[in-house]
């Protein structure tokens, strides 16, 4: 019983093996860079066992796959850019291994702080990607980043992230994370429209008390 037992376990294995080159053969001369080839490999209609061939062969993905944050900006007219982030230091505030640094800046004239930062830091190699610092932004203004090919040769100048480096446009967001992107749009739009009617309500209230 046991003998037969194992012979089919073996025979498993063995068919997946030999599966695994028939499959080879099938895409011969496809097998590198093409996404069709990919597509089907990756899928349950794949037959015995490879490895993906990276770089050569990538997996698809996932659009809630996060890797370190990024920060997002609007893109004005003439090419400007308007960031989201307004400095609050909120995102400092809860990373767990504390990698992000804000630096702040006041108006000369007024004094007050100005809702934009000078400079922003984000050491990738402390960052656990946990995102909690995109899950609690009042603002959208920090988003998590698909991308994860970040080794270098030097760490202390390479892998600390300033403003620039980490500043990305909402249509990048949009093409990494199109559902999330159009989720939020939608909650945004709501807001907006609610705070218009509720506007709208005030005028009309105002106005129908000085008629009368």
């Amino acid at each position: 019983m046991f003998g037969v037992g194992l012979l089919r376990g073996l025979g498993v294995t063995l068919k997946h093996f030999v599966g695994t080159y028939l499959d080879d053969l099938r895409w011969f001369g496809k097998r590198y860079y093409n996404p069709k080839a990919l597509a089907v490999r990756q899928s349950a209609k794949a037959r015995g066992v490879f490895t993906v061939q990276y770089p050569e062969e990538r997996l698809p993905i996932p659009e809630e796959f996060r890797f370190i944050p990024f920060l997002l900006y609007e893109e004005g007219e003439g090419g400007a850019k308007i960031d989201r982030c307004t400095s609050c230091g909120i995102c400092a505030k809860v990373c767990p291994p504390q990698c992000i640094w804000i630096q702040r800046s006041n108006d000369p004239v007024t004094g007050r702080p100005v809702p934009e930062p000078v400079e922003f830091y984000i050491d990738v190699d402390i960052c656990m990607n946990c995102g909690l610092c995109a899950e609690y932004c009042p603002f959208d203004a920090i988003k998590m980043d698909h991308d994860f090919e970040l080794a270098t040769f030097d760490r202390f100048t390479e892998h600390i992230f300033n403003k620039e480096k980490l500043s990305k446009p909402v249509s990048y967001y949009a093409s990494i994370r199109p559902r999330n992107y159009e989720r939020e749009e939608a909650a945004r739009a709501a807001k907006e429209a609610a705070k218009a009617a509720r506007a709208g309500e005030a005028a009309a209230a105002k106005t129908a008390e000085v008629e009368a």
